[in-house]
């Protein structure tokens, strides 16, 4: 076998090259993403700013979030949970 002939580096444009995604998970995740419908609502600077702020910090953080609409709808979720708890929601008791 001649230098030339010997594989030195990856080959980059293969077509059986690694999946970046299961090589970093083990799987590949086949799941058909949620259709989404775009939302808007009236917030407060004040709470915006510190939305943005812990949104920043936590990916500094290596947080596994991919973006501030993920980060919203996964709170949404915890607050329209802690409502179905009805006298329990600490959400209802804060709009009494």
């Amino acid at each position: 076998m001649t230098a030339s002939e010997q594989k030195t580096s990856p080959d980059f444009f293969e077509d059986h090259a690694l999946d970046p995604l299961v090589a970093a998970t083990g799987s590949k995740d086949t799941r058909r993403p949620a259709p989404k419908k775009k939302a808007g609502f009236y917030l407060s600077e004040q709470l915006l700013e510190r939305f943005n702020r812990r949104f920043h910090q936590m990916k500094l953080d290596g947080a596994a979030i991919e973006n501030k609409s993920a980060l919203v709808e996964i709170a949404l979720t915890f607050a329209l949970d802690d409502l179905d708890q009805g006298d329990r929601s600490r959400i209802g008791a804060a709009l009494k």
